[in-house]
């Protein structure tokens, strides 16, 4: 079975997962009466054509109201620990109404949206949630290779995995099947000219060690999720194995596992190459 598409699928016991609820989920998501002036839907920045990411730098709302951070993929968020870059939802429920709410994105209230929708929030939400549990990507060549196909990867991309796995320290952070350990971790992207320009999950925590930390996206269809990092600042993939390799940007709460990494230029290709290998395909719907 391919990794990533056929895992056991955690689901809360107050929220079930049933057709009826998965289907009307999915006319939610694409539902622009979701927003206050009836111009976006969930879908507007998750779009599915671009793995559920929007292709921007930052979010947009409403009235074309910039956001604070990039739009994060919702590819195998059913494994999800915790949601939104900074963790602040414990669950997809919470992180469903969230956007709807928040005056920079949909800007609604919970009477206005059940009033308009017809239907009570956790409803609306549960369905949400539901909806998003089935969005499922593998069947990439990396997991056919993963399953026994040694010719699933190009050579440059087998490379590229040796590097993944040893000298690029990248799978201290993106293990596992979905290529993520879920945790938060100061990659100093937040930092610049000595400031912090993000607190990220500091806001929910308080912890001083957590000042600039983002959670781990998980690495599925990454090639197709451009830009990167919690402020859409890096363009390309190349970009961001420039900036590992160079140790990111230094400041008092840097990762330890990030250091300089002297990478030669084929090196950094077959890197790109095997995070290439990462897009599959996405499943939507299924039970």
């Amino acid at each position: 079975m391919p990794l990533g598409l056929d895992l056991y699928r955690p689901v809360p016991e107050d929220n079930p997962l049933t057709r009826e609820k998965v289907a009307l989920g999915r006319r939610l998501f694409f539902d622009k009466r979701l927003s206050r002036d009836g111009a976006i839907a969930c879908a507007t920045c998750h779009d599915p054509r671009r793995a559920f990411t929007d292709g921007r730098e930052l979010a947009v709302g409403i009235r074309g109201q910039i956001g604070t951070r990039n739009v994060p993929t919702l590819v195998n968020r059913v494994y999800g620990k915790a949601f939104f870059l900074d963790g602040r939802a414990a669950t997809l429920e919470q992180q469903a109404i969230e956007p709807i709410l928040n005056p920079r994105e949909m800007d609604m209230t919970t009477p206005e949206l059940e009033s308009r929708i017809g239907l009570p929030a956790n409803t609306i939400t549960g369905a949400l949630a539901s909806f998003v549990r089935t969005i499922l990507s593998g069947d990439s060549s990396y997991d056919r290779y993963m399953n026994g196909d040694t010719r699933a990867l190009s050579p440059e991309a087998k490379l590229g995995l040796n590097i993944f796995r040893g000298k690029g320290h990248c799978i201290n952070c993106h293990a596992g099947p979905n290529l993520t350990d879920e945790r938060f971790h100061n990659t100093g992207v937040a930092w610049a000219g000595g400031e912090l320009h993000d607190v990220g999950r500091f806001t929910v925590t308080h912890a001083q060690e957590d000042r600039g930390a983002f959670k781990t996206p998980t690495l599925r269809e990454v090639a197709r999720t451009a830009p990167y990092m919690h402020d859409g600042s890096l363009a390309t993939l190349a970009d961001v194995v420039d900036y590992y390799d160079k140790g990111g940007n230094l400041n008092p709460g840097l990762d330890s596992d990030l250091r300089p990494l002297s990478l030669t230029g084929d090196e950094k290709h077959a890197l790109v190459a095997f995070l290439s290998s990462l897009s599959g395909r996405i499943r939507v719907g299924g039970l």
